[in-house]
């Protein structure tokens, strides 16, 4: 058991005990009920007029996929990343676009390890494996580019460099 608390001591894997990245997680787990959910009923209901399994699979696939991107950009903007500053000025709509443009890798890994994964086993199975390899990514880009803090420039910290007398020789 000493050997779990020296990997967790390790800074490659502190960032995993943090706060804010248990939070994510526990956004991530809310979207991942979300994203099974409206899978099954897609499979199951909304789509079951579409005899291809396989055309259904992509609707029903695409649906989860944006109902769950949905649900963790408001989940996180409002607990996750709460205390950050939003720019002022981006929009909602915006600032869900930039969301969305962080996510595209992961939500594009997601549907094509899905895909893959399918093959061998249960879609519901093959769709939350996928999900959580494109967790780590999600949290990455999210934590330094969407919810960046937005810092009037007077409040970054800027190194305080003299100013060399251009009489004076070094």
């Amino acid at each position: 058991m000493n050997w779990l608390f020296r990997v967790a001591e390790q800074p490659l894997f502190a960032w995993v005990f943090k706060k804010r990245f248990m939070k994510f997680g526990t956004v991530g787990a809310s979207g991942v009920v979300v994203n099974l959910g409206v899978l099954y009923l897609g499979q199951e209901f909304l789509f079951s007029a579409i005899h291809a399994t396989d055309m259904r699979l992509n609707v029903s696939l695409a649906l989860a996929i944006f109902v769950a991107t949905i649900n963790n950009f408001f989940w996180n903007r409002a607990w996750t990343w709460r205390d950050r500053q939003h720019s002022p000025d981006k929009h909602l709509l915006l600032h869900f676009g930039q969301y969305a443009l962080a996510c595209w890798v992961g939500i594009v890994l997601q549907f094509i390890l899905t895909k893959l994964l399918a093959l061998h086993f249960h879609y519901l199975v093959a769709n939350a494996s996928a999900i959580v390899f494109a967790s780590v990514f999600n949290f990455l880009v999210n934590n330094f580019w969407t919810f960046r803090s937005h810092k009037e420039v007077d409040e970054i910290a800027l190194p305080n460099i003299p100013e060399l007398d251009s009489d004076k020789s070094p």
